[in-house]
């Protein structure tokens, strides 16, 4: 959704006039908009998946987000911080109870920190996300933990809103371009200091880039991509006020035979059932939701509460990015990662 987790750099990035504008109508095109848009104000592509190894259950979380700075545009020399790459990942051992978390920010620095225009390949130092012969690899040597996982296509491209164009708010330039690759087979490894297993599971990436995107008054969102079991796939989200009301929603659902179908926000309703306040942080989170996507609904559980992300050093937030699960009342079920930002403060966009 909106992974826009554009949230920290209201700050150091202004003049809305200086970004390319998101219209409706632009045809996406592949393999070129799986690369970068460096025209564009903020563009991140988040991976997220469960593995099933050895040791039990994970999820994993890996995300690249690339930030354009139009104040250094005027600046001479390649060290002019013209565009800066944050990245974030994270690995939830359920059976131990343990999340792990690294982040990382620099400035574009060719080869070293990189966002290629022409297909996916981001990359700060050791830490990358690139598509290589028709799969993702991530590579995450990350502090207390590490990821090497491959992801592999088994679907077509997923085109959330209006054939990619889709809506964040009321406003119609509150929009991003916007698509998404559920059901990614995944193999590879993961260590940590228990040591390193192999795991294969299932993910789902979400690449977005815009230059402006939520409504005014908006705090946060919430935002779920779930894996349904058999090929389904489903992504929803929600724009929040302070006040609690809902200022957009939208969602996309996809049967495993057939095209998909995108929802107005009329349609789309997140319900909390349980709330979890996180130790380190003392901020409240909804991580048991249901929601209700038309005519269907589903529950969503965590498969452990403490998935808080604690970004300050790099992006000034705390946001929940947490594995779930997914049980439909029609019986169907999923496995997919939720996000929940703007509870522990109204982020500057």
């Amino acid at each position: 959704m909106p992974r826009y987790c554009a949230f920290f750099f209201a700050a150091m990035i202004f003049a809305a006039h200086a970004f390319d504008a998101v219209t409706p109508g632009r045809a996406l095109e592949f393999p070129r908009d799986r690369g970068a848009h460096p025209a564009y104000r903020i563009e991140w592509w988040y991976a997220t998946g469960h593995l099933d190894t050895e040791r039990g259950a994970m999820g994993f979380q890996v995300t690249f987000f690339r930030v354009r700075n139009a104040r250094a545009d005027s600046q001479p020399g390649r060290f002019a911080p013209r565009q800066v790459l944050f990245a974030h990942a994270a690995l939830a051992d359920v059976a131990r109870e343990r999340f792990h978390h690294d982040q990382r920010v620099a400035r574009v620095l060719e080869p070293i920190v990189e966002a290629r225009t022409d297909e996916t390949s981001v990359r700060i130092d050791d830490w990358s996300f690139a598509r290589e012969h028709g799969s993702y690899r991530a590579r995450i040597p990350a502090d207390d933990f590490a990821l090497d996982l491959e992801l592999t296509p088994t679907q077509e491209v997923l085109l959330e809103g209006e054939r990619g164009f889709s809506r964040k708010g009321p406003g119609a330039s509150q929009a991003s371009y916007y698509y998404s690759e559920p059901q990614l087979a995944v193999h590879g490894t993961v260590r940590t200091a228990a040591g390193s297993i192999e795991a294969r599971g299932v993910a789902w990436l979400d690449h977005e880039w815009s230059s402006e995107l939520l409504a005014p008054g908006a705090v946060g969102w919430d935002w779920l991509g779930a894996n349904l079991d058999g090929g389904g796939a489903l992504m929803a989200f929600r724009i929040r006020a302070g006040d609690g009301r809902v200022l957009w929603s939208s969602a996309t659902w996809r049967p495993p035979r057939g095209p998909a179908v995108t929802f107005a926000p009329a349609d789309v309703a997140f319900v909390p059932q349980r709330t979890w306040r996180s130790p380190a942080s003392g901020t409240q989170y909804p991580v048991v939701m249901e929601l209700r996507v038309g005519n269907r609904e589903f529950r969503i559980e965590p498969l452990m509460d403490d998935q808080e992300l604690d970004a300050r050093a790099t992006t000034g937030t705390l946001y929940w990015e947490g594995a779930v699960r997914i049980d439909g009342s029609d019986g169907s079920r999923g496995r997919g990662y939720l996000e929940l930002t703007g509870y522990a403060g109204a982020l500057a966009l």
